[in-house]
């Protein structure tokens, strides 16, 4: 098991990329913290979890919220005694140009999108420090290198998520914590789905997404999970300020 006796701790991980982690993580060993604003979804995560015979807490929380991390990262530590890896999953979705989107959803978007990873990171580092090891799993997207146009807000907060993470990387690791982003292509999952309900024809915005990954298809939550997995882990050792693309050849298109 490569993460025997870590705590991690996975916002988002009520569905989809988040909820998939969690249950691999979990299946490697660690004792995995569920984030969710979806009390429902977190909760069928922590099930498969616990029926699988792993360990999870869960946290029925909005990620953005800076008491809400406080209080969760302080119970994970009044817990466990330690927070070994950060992944942060969460996020949201809003269409449209700089010329279309509304001041309000930009601002919601970053807030969830940005900020969150802000708060989250600021609260684990310093047990991760003290300890001197950790390691933080950041959701970037092929879009902030490759744009398909017609999705700024969302686009922009994932060009920021990449550029935070990077500089993370830098100013942390000398205590020892590494700060990765993994880059999704599309991903078959609710938020997906949720995406491609609002355009105009949800059937040809799908397939043009779908021809745009050089492999011809949308990739799974579980294909992104085990690269989180790999940041996650010790296999990882010498990887910080990287972005791992898992994007079935988007950007080498």
């Amino acid at each position: 098991m490569k993460l025997r006796g870590q705590v991690a701790i996975v916002t988002g991980a009520g569905s989809g990329i988040g909820a998939a982690t969690a249950m691999l993580f979990a299946a490697e060993g660690a004792r995995v913290v569920i984030v969710d604003e979806d009390a429902a979804g977190a909760a069928r995560t922590a099930a498969a979890i616990v029926s699988a015979e792993g360990t999870a807490q869960t946290h029925v929380a909005d990620a953005a919220d800076a008491a809400a991390v406080e209080r969760i990262v302080g119970a994970t530590m009044q817990a466990f005694g330690r927070i070994d890896i950060l992944v942060t999953s969460a996020a949201i979705s809003v269409g449209g140009m700089v010329t279309t989107v509304s001041e309000a959803d930009w601002d919601r978007l970053f807030r969830v999108n940005v900020k969150a990873v802000f708060l989250w990171c600021r609260a684990v580092i310093p047990p991760m420090a003290a300890r001197g090891k950790g390691s933080i799993v950041t959701l970037g997207s092929q879009l902030a290198i490759a744009s398909l146009g017609k999705s700024a807000p969302y686009i922009a907060s994932k060009g920021a998520i990449v550029s935070l993470t990077k500089t993370m990387a830098v100013d942390y690791a000398r205590d020892g914590i590494r700060v990765n982003a993994l880059m999704p292509g599309a991903i078959d999952t609710p938020f997906l789905q949720r995406s491609m309900a609002r355009q105009a024809d949800p059937q040809a915005s799908a397939e043009r997404s779908r021809k745009r990954h050089a492999m011809g298809r949308f990739g799974r939550a579980e294909e992104v999970a085990r690269a989180a997995l790999f940041l996650a882990s010790d296999d990882a050792s010498f990887t910080t300020g990287s972005l791992l693309f898992v994007d079935g050849g988007w950007t080498a298109m």
